[in-house]
C-alpha cells in the first residue's frame, strides 16, 4: 500500500475526517514537535491542513490527560491523546495559513499557519495578531 494511502487510511479511521492526502503537499505524516518531543500527524481534511496529538512526553507519564487549560470550560474533559490542535489552514505547497491553531499548554487558540521549509522540515506559526506571534519548527519522525 503506497504511504500515502496509508496515512490517509490510519487517519480517516482514526478521527473520521474525509481525506485527500494529495492537498497536503509533502506535509502529510508524522512531525516532531520542537518542544515536550511531541509527535503530531498532519493530514488533509476538507481541502486544508490539519493536525492532531499522537503523543508527547507528558502523555507517556500521564496517557489519560485531559484539555484542562481549554478556556472553555465544557471542554476540559477532552483527552489530549487525538486532540485536534490546528485547522482550516488553507493554501500550500509550501504555506499554508488562514486557519487556528490550538495550544493546550496555555489553552488558547491562535491565528496560524504552516511553512514546509524542506520535505523534513516544518514550522508552524500562532499569532494573537501580528506580529506578536510565536514560531516552533518540527522535523518529520522517519
Amino acid at each position: 500500500m503506497p504511504l500515502t494511502l496509508l496515512i490517509a487510511t490510519m487517519a480517516a479511521v482514526l478521527g473520521g475526517e474525509v481525506l485527500d492526502p494529495g492537498a497536503a503537499g509533502g506535509a502529510a505524516g508524522l512531525w516532531l514537535t520542537g518542544h515536550d518531543h511531541g509527535i503530531v500527524e498532519v493530514f488533509a481534511c476538507d481541502a486544508a491542513l490539519c493536525g492532531r496529538i499522537v503523543t508527547s512526553d507528558r502523555l507517556k507519564a500521564h496517557p489519560d490527560q485531559v484539555d484542562e487549560r481549554n478556556a472553555e470550560e465544557s471542554l476540559r474533559r477532552r483527552p489530549i491523546k487525538g486532540l485536534s490542535i490546528f485547522y482550516g489552514v488553507k493554501g500550500g505547497p509550501p504555506v499554508w495559513s488562514g486557519g487556528r491553531v490550538y495550544n493546550p499548554t496555555d489553552g488558547r487558540t491562535y491565528e496560524g499557519s504552516i511553512r514546509l521549509i524542506d520535505p523534513n522540515t516544518l514550522k508552524l506559526t500562532g499569532c494573537v495578531f501580528y506580529p506578536l506571534c510565536r514560531s516552533e519548527i518540527w522535523t518529520r519522525v522517519r
